[in-house]
Parts: C-alpha cells; structure tokens; sequence
C-alpha cells in the first residue's frame, strides 16, 4: 500500500506543479460538496415522515376520495376543516396539495369546499369544479346546504344543488351555460335560507351561528350566494351579513349568469352532535360562544358586555311578550311583583325590527320568558346577566334544557326557571283539570310530536305569583354578584 502511495505521489508531482496540484485539490474538495448536496435535495423526500393515506367515503353518493395526513397540516388544507380530502395526490415539497375537494359528511350538515376553477349556475342549481388528475369513485352528488338534514320537514324547502367534478374542465367547456359571464376574486358561500329560517330560533341556530363560524375566517373578503330567496330574513339580519361579507349577498337561484370563483363552499358548519343548539363547541371549530355574542356587540354597536351591579340603582327586567300562544294572561301582576323586589321592569315584544330589539335586550340585567323562540334573544344579553324560563304543562323540561338552559350556561349567563301546575295553564279551563292533557302529560305525548304541538304549544299562562316570588328574589340576588 505505501509503494501504490509513492507511485501516485511521484505520478502527480511530474505531471503538476505545485500550483496545479493545490488548485486540483481545491476543485476535487468542492465537487465532493456539491455532489453530497445533490445527493441531500434528490432524497430529500425519503428523510421526512411518510404521510398516512386512507381510503374514505363522503358524502351521499358515495363518492370515494382520498385523505392525507401529515405530521403537519398542509398549508392548501383549512384548518378548521378535520376531514380534508384531496382529489390530487401531486404534493411537489411535502406540504402544499395544488388542488383539492375537501368535504365534511356528519350527522346534521354536510360542507364541501372546491378550490380550482369553480363555476356557479343558480337557474339549474349546478356547481362544476374542474380537476386535472385521476380518481375513483363517484362524480357526482347533491347537497341541500342547510344545517339541518335529518330533519324531513326542514330539508323540503331546501334546494338541491348538483355538485360535479370535471377532469381537465372538459364538462366545463362543453356545457352551454359554464362561460364565465362573472369572475369573482374572493370566495363564495352558498348557504339555503329556506327550511325553517322564519322562526326565530331556527334562524340562530341553523343559519345565523353556523354562518358565523364559516365565514368568521374569511375577515369579510367572502361572496354569499343565497339559495331560496328570502328577502324577509336578509332585511332582518342585514346587519350580521353586512358584518360577515363585504358584498351584497347575490339571490343565486335567479341568476342565469355563470359565476365564476376559486374557491367555493357549500354548506355551513354546525356542532356535529344533535340536541346542542345554540351552542359554538371550541373542540370543534377554532371559535366560541364568547366569540359569537362579541361579535354581535359589534355588529349591533351594543355598549354593554357585562353586568354590572354598580352600574345602577336598580336592575332592568325585561318581561318578553307573545301574542297568541304560551303568553303570559297576567303580565301586570308579575311586573308589579318584581317591582316590589327592586327591579325597572320592561315590557317588550320582538316585533320592533332586530336591531332596535338587541339594543333594548342588552339593557337589561334579566330576560323573562314562556319556552319559545323569543328566548333566542338572550345572545344579546350583557354577561352574568339571567335568564328565566317559564315552562309550561307538557313535559317541556328535556326541551327546555336543550334549547336554552344549556346554552345560556355556555353564554355565561345565570339560569333559572320555573315549572308552572296545572291550574297555571289555560288547558285546564279548555279540557278540565281530570283530563289526560293535563293530568298525564308524559303519556298524552307518547302520541307522538304533532299532537305534543297542537296541544302543549298553543296554552297560554297565568303565573301564581306567589309560587313565582323566589324565583324574581333569587335573580335579583344572582345580580348582586358580577362573577358567575
């Protein structure tokens, strides 16, 4: 070995000077350097961790796509969105997808988002998205973007849209109505104002909510499209879209017009479990409740954010009024009653337009109310304020909790309520006190949901304002503290 050595030694020092010979070593040095750095970039790929591919299947129709998971969420993918689902497996650096179909399936709402070349045609309810890359399964399925889809009576007066995937937008040439007549630089919503988005309840929680936690994100910069027109509920919450979208919501059934978009979302989030209305879960979306009510404060330029007992002499009660049914018949004598205990009482009903409402609602301390849908005006209510509901005969103690008591606990507001008796109800002079309506509640609704409404739904109450007393006394002691 050391003859090879000098053989190789005395070689190079005929052949170079001693110049030469530096400059060669230099040279072999840096072509190692570059060499081993090719080397790193080629297999770069091969050092980081493998994403987990799974096989799943969304939406109705079946349509079967493909969902990665990374160590790290890709920058492409939504992170409010868990279930991404990715229809082009080309990812060039480990952590962008250049194109994507994203669709979430659960129990109350379905929500897809295209991002590409996305065209909207509202005369025949048709959403086309091209892609550039095969894939199996179905591509085509339909939707009803509207939080609430197990519910039959609801889904009904929804629109169905057809959603369809195009390879290479060969669809999207050929069809006669996918010329993009208005190219829109922001993303657009679609979103059904129909199902039961007249009743007040069903407006927040099927609608108003989930609209806030998709569209929060989008800071404004976001086009809604609005399926089944209903001008009545835009006029009504025209100051919440206003807050949510910097452009008037387009009534997307009457256009005729291909609207034109890179991204596109139908459907709205909402709690994924049934029977949690009113209700932001943060472990499910990256906003709360708190978030929610601030925003309606800023929407609605509402000056109080807490109770605060300092603030006045004496606490404002407002007592809700209905006309027709589940209306108090003695209304006079409970606000004379709280009265008495120490609170300015106000009488109102929410038929003065929204915003007027909020404004009267957020100065009060306490908010009186039969279980209905004007109790879904709590959300304006300051923090620590409380909420009393009065419940009437009929079993309403499960759908009580559900609707308000529960998420009046999740608003940080106090919560009270008050189960009347049956010679508190005006069933008892309409069917007698010996009749099953009033004597068997529980078994009268084992006929089931229609005749539990055409019943328990329309009976009016008269307060024994005895009985009622501690309840006004208990939340006017609850107001005298400011934390909860």
């Amino acid at each position: 070995m050391r003859e090879k050595d000098l053989l190789f030694d005395t070689i190079l020092t005929r052949s170079f000077s001693k110049n030469q010979q530096k400059r060669l070593g230099y040279g072999a040095f840096i072509a190692c350097l570059f060499f081993v750095s090719t080397l790193c970039t080629v297999f770069k790929h091969c050092l980081s961790p493998l994403p987990t591919m799974e096989l799943q299947l969304s939406v109705d129709t079946g349509l079967r796509m493909l969902r990665v998971t990374e160590t790290q969420k890709p920058q492409a993918l939504s992170s409010t969105t868990p279930t991404s689902i990715s229809k082009k497996q080309a990812i060039s650096d480990g952590s962008k997808i250049e194109e994507t179909v994203k669709c979430k399936k659960q129990s109350r709402t379905e929500v897809c988002e295209l991002n590409g070349d996305v065209r909207v045609h509202g005369k025949s309810a048709m959403i086309l998205a091209a892609i550039t890359s095969a894939f199996s399964g179905n591509t085509t399925w339909q939707m009803r973007p509207y939080a609430r889809k197990r519910d039959p009576g609801a889904m009904n007066r929804v629109r169905e849209w057809t959603v369809k995937l195009d390879k290479n937008g060969e669809r999207l040439e050929n069809a006669n109505f996918s010329r993009c007549v208005r190219n829109h630089s922001v993303p657009a919503m679609v979103f059904s104002l129909g199902g039961y988005s007249m009743n007040n309840f069903h407006a927040f929680t099927d609608i108003v909510v989930p609209l806030f936690t998709t569209a929060r994100r989008f800071n404004g910069e976001v086009q809604f499209l609005v399926t089944n027109k209903n001008q009545a509920w835009i006029n009504k919450f025209k100051e919440i879209l206003r807050s949510l979208s910097n452009y008037d919501p387009i009534n997307i059934d009457d256009e005729d017009e291909t609207h034109c978009f890179t991204t596109v979302i139908i459907g709205l989030k909402i709690h994924p479990e049934y029977f949690h209305e009113l209700t932001i879960d943060s472990s499910f979306s990256e906003y709360s409740m708190s978030d929610f009510r601030r925003f309606l404060r800023d929407a609605y330029s509402l000056r109080t954010a807490a109770v605060d007992p300092r603030r006045r002499r004496r606490p404002r009660m407002m007592i809700l009024s209905r006309v027709g049914s589940r209306a108090f018949t003695n209304t006079d004598e409970i606000a004379n009653a709280a009265g008495e205990i120490g609170f300015e009482v106000v009488v109102a009903e929410a038929n003065t337009g929204l915003a007027r409402f909020a404004e009267t609602v957020n100065s009060c301390d306490v908010m009186l109310g039969v279980h209905g849908a004007g109790l879904t005006n709590m959300v304006f209510l300051p923090e620590n304020a409380v909420v009393i509901q009065i419940l009437p005969i009929g079993g309403f103690e499960w759908l009580a909790e559900t609707d308000f008591g529960r998420p009046a606990k999740g608003m940080n507001l106090r919560y009270l309520e008050y189960k009347i008796r049956g010679e508190e109800s005006s069933l008892v002079r309409q069917y007698g006190r010996d009749h099953e309506v009033v004597r068997n509640p529980k078994a009268f609704g084992k006929r089931g949901w229609m005749a539990f409404k055409a019943t328990y739904l329309v009976q009016n109450v008269t307060v024994d304002i005895n009985r009622f007393k501690p309840v006004l006394a208990k939340a006017f002691e609850l107001l005298q503290t400011q934390s909860m």
